[in-house]
């Protein structure tokens, strides 16, 4: 059986402006460039917005731009000297943490990806799947072994020494059961993340990674046809 590499359309392409073909593009690495610290979040009836002190990482902002947020890719709104605000959609907060964030709390921010940028993690949209929670913290001599729990419906979509965002974080799976994984992280990333202050019982950001959702997807459509899998939906799959 010959295997072929599937590409999987990451972007739509539409016909109406760079602007448009910018904003659907969007994606990031997981590699964490720099802390921010919250200073207001201003929740309302089907939405907030959040201000966020981005010292020593304001300088190149502009409007319209996205950045992740713990992982929730959020649009610039206004910037003032280092104050930066976004706006938070309702189905945002549903399925985020960010509603939780208090003042003065530190946040991870990435800038999206540029074409010819290094990838150092993986592809990650921003689109956050879900909250986990953290179970437990085991610090070793030279990395902390983290446990969170999470909808089953999200372990599902995850392998072991597979990819997934905690909190933006690119990092890798060590331990999988239904509803519970665990993650290696190296001093740096707790030095240089917010996963160094959180403790055990925080909620954290959880985005899987995009290649584990089309490989559950597409096996839930063969599943669908009766009759199991024929050799003509492989042929047809581009497996044989």
């Amino acid at each position: 059986m010959n295997f072929r590499v599937i590409a999987v359309t990451l972007c739509r392409f539409p016909n109406h402006g760079l602007q448009n073909l910018k904003k659907e593009c969007t994606m990031f690495t997981g590699m964490i460039e720099s802390l921010a610290t919250v200073k207001n979040l201003s929740l309302r009836a089907g939405g907030g917005e959040l201000f966020l002190d981005f010292s020593g990482f304001h300088d190149g902002l502009t409007l319209g731009e996205s950045i992740a947020i713990n992982g929730a890719c959020l649009t610039v709104k206004e910037i003032s000297g280092r104050m930066v605000s976004f706006d938070i959609s309702g189905e945002t907060l549903k399925k985020t943490a960010l509603g939780k964030l208090q003042h003065a709390e530190k946040v991870n921010i990435e800038r999206s990806l540029k074409m010819g940028d290094r990838l150092g993690g993986h592809f990650v949209t921003g689109h956050v799947d879900g909250i986990g929670m953290i179970q437990g913290k085991k610090q070793s001599a030279d990395q902390c072994t983290m446990s969170f729990s999470v909808e089953k419906r999200l372990t599902d979509m995850m392998i072991e020494k597979g990819s997934v965002a905690i909190d933006g974080i690119s990092l890798t799976v060590v331990d999988l059961a239904d509803g519970l994984f665990s993650v290696a992280v190296i001093p740096y990333t707790l030095t240089a993340t917010t996963l160094g202050f959180k403790k055990v019982g925080d909620p954290v950001n959880i985005e899987t990674d995009m290649m584990g959702k089309w490989i559950k997807k597409h096996l839930a459509n063969i599943q669908e046809k009766k009759g199991g899998i024929t050799r003509e939906q492989l042929i047809e799959q581009g497996f044989l």
